[in-house]
This record gives structure tokens, sequence and C-alpha cells, in this order.
């Protein structure tokens, strides 16, 4: 069974609606048709009648007499399924013969054109039945009678309903064959064309879960061909991340290894002295490897936190901050680590300076930059932390700075300093990120007394 949301049904199914829609309107036009065409072909036979009976009017001795022959009303014998009434009147509309009480033409009711008579024909109410009628003037024309007669003969609808009904049904059948033809055509035309995308199911099913390769193209349609092209292109995109993270855990589990072994071969080393001055220094070394360990685990766990944070950014989650707020915290809290290494901390942020971002990743961006720019100033320097219109902000020390060759490199992911080992090589990669997730530009320049200034320009809010 398949799903009524799928295409195929989709598409039958609307064009089973259309379809019973234009045969509701066509069979409604057959039976207004085909009643207006019984009307006239029994109009026709209605007006003979009324002039067969007209013929056989006569006068005796003053007094207008009626002579209905039965051809008269054998007219209807072979093709009315109803009953014919009649009525003769004479000059004065006196009843003279036929059936009482027969409508008369209402008001108004125009002679037809349709014919070379003084005739008019109406539809009216007898005995509880719906009937046609004709009105039909004779002119009288004797030495002492001169006036007009009427002959009514009236029908009922049965004939012309049923005339009416078999157009329609008739109709309704043809468009009926047509419809379920058409649908038949259909339902096939839509499985030819659904045929590559079949194929292109079975190919995705059929593939490995790391076969990331893009779909092929070669027997999609035109129409389908953009949204292969955006799922290739989607594709592409995520073996791209898929090798990044990839290679992002093997270098963090390098990165993790190294002084993780180190740690314990100290331990084990110190386990093996019985002096309790060797066993202080092991620990006091084992807690400054711990500490390297930890601040690279915090760093590790900022990666992950920026994609959550981008994906928010893109999500329409981005807050309006001030950055000049966000700077006079950040200094406030790195003042005493400034201080315990002999730097001057300074900051010169003199207005509000307006952006839209996530406050948590661009906290990290500060606290990194800055931590950086401590770590490689010498005691006695001085790190400047600046924010500027239109959303400008810059870090500048007077450290050693980095050379232009290695300027382009400082961003990846693990990446030392070939002069320095020091550092997990995470501190500007993470910068980076975060950058990007804001959609901001940062750039390296030489500070203004030597050293390193980082630039990043955001986009005003």
């Amino acid at each position: 069974m398949h799903k009524p949301s799928s295409l195929r049904w989709r598409l039958l199914w609307n064009l089973a609606l259309l379809l019973v829609v234009l045969m509701l309107a066509s069979g409604m036009s057959a039976y207004w048709n085909g009643r207006e065409a019984a009307d006239t072909a029994y109009d026709r036979t209605l007006l003979a009648s009324a002039r067969t009976i007209a013929a056989g009017l006569t006068q005796v001795d003053g007094t207008l007499s009626a002579n209905v022959p039965y051809v008269a009303l054998d007219t209807f014998a072979y093709d009315s399924a109803g009953r014919i009434y009649y009525q003769v009147n004479d000059i004065d509309r006196k009843l003279i013969s036929g059936y009482e009480n027969l409508p008369g033409p209402p008001p108004g009711t125009p002679r037809t054109d349709d014919y070379p008579a003084l005739a008019r024909f109406y539809n009216a109410m007898y005995q509880g039945q719906h009937v046609r009628v004709v009105s039909l003037l004779k002119a009288v024309s004797e030495p002492n009678m001169n006036g007009m007669a009427e002959i009514r003969v009236a029908e009922t609808d049965e004939a012309r309903e049923s005339m009416a009904r078999s157009l329609m049904a008739d109709t309704l059948l043809r468009l009926g064959m047509l419809a379920i033809g058409a649908l038949l055509l259909v339902w096939f035309a839509v499985s030819a064309a659904l045929r590559p995308l079949e194929r292109l199911r079975t190919a995705v099913e059929e593939r490995q879960p790391d076969d990331l390769r893009p779909l092929p193209l070669v027997e999609v349609q035109d129409e389908f061909g953009p949204l292969v092209r955006s799922l290739n292109h989607f594709t592409e995109r995520l073996r791209g991340q898929f090798e990044r993270q990839a290679q992002f855990i093997a270098d963090a589990a390098h990165e993790l290894r190294t002084p993780l072994a180190a740690l314990k071969a100290r331990l084990e080393l110190g386990l093996r002295s019985d002096a309790p001055a060797t066993w202080r220094s092991t620990l006091e070394t084992a807690a400054q490897g711990t500490d390297r360990l930890t601040h690279l685990a915090n760093q590790l766990l900022s990666l992950a936190r920026i994609e959550n944070g981008a994906r928010a950014i893109a999500e329409g989650g981005a807050q309006l901050l001030d950055l000049s707020q966000l700077a006079r915290e950040l200094g406030m809290a790195m003042a005493p680590l400034a201080h315990a290494r002999g730097v001057a901390l300074a900051l010169e942020a003199d207005e509000p300076v307006w952006l839209r971002g996530e406050p948590t990743l661009l906290n990290e961006l500060l606290s990194n930059l800055v931590d950086n720019a401590l770590a490689h100033t010498l005691p006695g320097g001085n790190v400047i932390l600046r924010v500027t219109a239109p959303a400008i902000l810059e870090v500048e020390d007077d450290g050693p700075g980095i050379p232009l060759d290695e300027r382009d490199r400082v961003f990846e992911r693990f990446y030392r300093r070939s002069q320095q080992g020091m550092g997990s090589g995470l501190g500007l990669a993470i910068v980076g990120e975060i950058c990007r997730a804001h959609l901001a530009q940062i750039s390296l320049h030489d500070g203004e007394s030597a050293g390193l200034k980082v630039r990043v320009s955001f986009i005003a809010g």
C-alpha cells in the first residue's frame, strides 16, 4: 500500500478531484443543453397538435364548436412518456372542449418568434404536475362572430426530463471512461518519471554508512537536477566536516596521550624513590602537568561549544550585545592574572559598541586573546584591550610578536610556533572558529612598540 502523501498518489488524487469537478460541470451543462433541445423538439409537437385542433373549429348558429381529431393527440403516442391535456376556449374565453382549469399564460409571456403562429410557450403546474403548455390564438371571422379563439395543449415533462437525463448520463459515462483512461495514463507516466528516483534511492540504500560519494546525475530529469546537486553539495560539506572531526580527534588523542604518558612516567619514577624531597618534586611536576592537561581539556570543550553557539547564531539566536561592556568585564576578571605575571593590562573602551552575537563565545574569544597576549608578554610589559567603532576589537602586546611567514598558520588547530613550544596550539584556533561563527574578520599586525596586535572586525549591530 502506498502512503496517501506519496507524490504519485497526490498527483492522482488532485487530478481525480479536477476531473470530478469537470465531470460535474459537464454533466450539468449536458443536462441543461439536453433540456433545451428537448423543449425545442417537443414544443414543435405541441404547436402541431394545437394547430390540428384549431383546424377543427367550426361555427354553427353563432356557436363555436371544436371537433378534436384523434390525430391531434396521437402525435405523442410513440415518443411521450407523460400525459397530454388540451383546452379550447371561444372568443369570449369560455371553455368549449377539453380540460378545465388548464392554466393560461402568465402576464407578459412573449409570443414565440421560432414559428409563424400566434403562439406562446410557458411552464406551469397542473394537477400537481409540471407541464409545458402552448397557447395558440386562432382568428374566427364569421358574419355573426368575430374574434380570437384560444387553444391550449399541455404535456407533462417526463419525456423532456428523460431526454435531458439521458444526454447527461451519456456525457458522464463518456467523461468517466476518459477520466479513468487519463488516470491510468498519468499513473504509468508518473511511474516512468519516478523510475530514475527509484534507482537513485536504491543506489543510496546500497551504500555503506561511510560512503559519501556524490550521487549520480546521469539519468535524473532536469527538474530533479537541482535537488540532487544540493544533496551532493551537502554531502560534500558533511564529508569535509567528518574529515575535520576525524583529524581533530586524532590530533586531540595525540596531544593528550603525550602529556598523560609523561605524567604517568614521572609519577612511577617518584614512587620508586624513598626520599621525601623527590616525592615533593614529583607532586609539583604532576600538579603542573595536570594544570596543562586541564587547560587543554577546557580548550577542547570550548571547540565543542563553538559548534552549538554557531548553530544558535545561524538559527537567529544572536543577541544584541555591548562589546565595550564585555571587554570591561573580561578585563576586570583577567586583571589579577596580569598583576601576578607583572604585566600591565589596560582597557580602551570609552563608548558602547553594539553588535549581534553569542555572549559565551565572545567571552571565550576575549579570554583567549588576552590570555595569549599575557602569556607572550614579559614581566614589566603592557597589554592593551581596545574597542572602537563601528565594531572593532584589538588586543595589543609588546611581546616577541609572530613572524610574517607564520601568521597564516597560527589559526590552525594544534599548531605551535617554531620558536616556542609553549601552549596547546588551540588558543588562536578557537578565536578563528568564533570569528567565523560571527562572520567577523580577524587579522594580525605589528604592534606600535613591536609585539603583536590582533584585530577583529565584527558586523555592527
